[in-house]
C-alpha cells in the first residue's frame, strides 16, 4: 500500500521517476520519463542507488570506497541531467540512496507523495529484461505505483513520438 498521492493538490505536480544505474537501457528510460515530463508539465526524479554489498572492508578502505561509489552516483545523475536540461529544458531532481534498490524505490516513492510513475526501460540481453523489470513480475518487490516499461530499442524520435 502506497500513501495518498498528492498530484492533484494546490502546489503539487506528477513526477516520473526514473533509476539511473550502468545498464545500456537506462538512458531509454530516463529519455521517455524526461519527454512524458515535457509533454505533460511534470516533474522529473533521478534516482541513482549505491548497493551497500560494495563496502564490506576495512574500515578505512570502506570509507574510500563509499566516498568514490558517491563520486562515481553524482558524476552519472551530473551527466544525465546535463542532457536533459539541454535537450528538453527541464530540471530533474536527483537523489541518491544506499542500499538495496527495489527497497530505496519504495521508501523514495513513499516519501515523495507526488512520484506517480515509475519509468524502466527493458534490456536487450539475452540473459533477460533486467533485474527491476524482472522484479515487477515477482510478488516481493511489486511497486506501488503504475510502472511503464520502455522498450530498449526505441530511438530518440519514436520515444518523442510516443511520449
Amino acid at each position: 500500500m502506497v500513501s495518498k498521492r498528492l498530484i492533484r493538490e494546490a502546489g503539487h505536480r506528477r513526477k516520473f521517476l526514473a533509476i539511473i544505474d550502468d545498464t545500456p537501457e537506462c538512458e531509454r528510460a530516463v529519455a521517455y520519463a524526461a519527454r512524458r515530463v515535457q509533454a505533460t508539465n511534470g516533474g522529473l526524479v533521478l534516482l541513482f542507488v549505491i548497493e551497500p554489498g560494495d563496502f564490506q572492508h576495512w574500515l578505512g578502505v570502506e570509507q574510500i570506497m563509499r566516498e568514490e561509489a558517491l563520486a562515481t552516483a553524482k558524476a552519472a545523475l551530473d551527466t544525465h541531467a546535463v542532457k536533459i536540461r539541454e535537450t528538453i529544458g527541464i530540471e530533474p531532481e536527483l537523489v541518491v540512496r544506499e542500499g538495496k534498490p527495489a527497497d530505496e524505490i519504495h521508501k523514495l516513492i513513499e516519501e515523495d507523495q507526488d512520484i506517480a510513475i515509475f519509468v524502466l526501460a527493458a534490456g536487450g540481453s539475452k540473459e533477460g529484461p533486467g533485474p527491476l523489470v524482472s522484479s515487477i513480475a515477482g510478488k516481493s518487490a511489486a511497486f506501488p505505483i503504475p510502472v511503464t516499461v520502455v522498450p530498449h530499442n526505441l530511438s530518440d524520435e519514436e520515444i518523442e513520438s510516443l511520449a
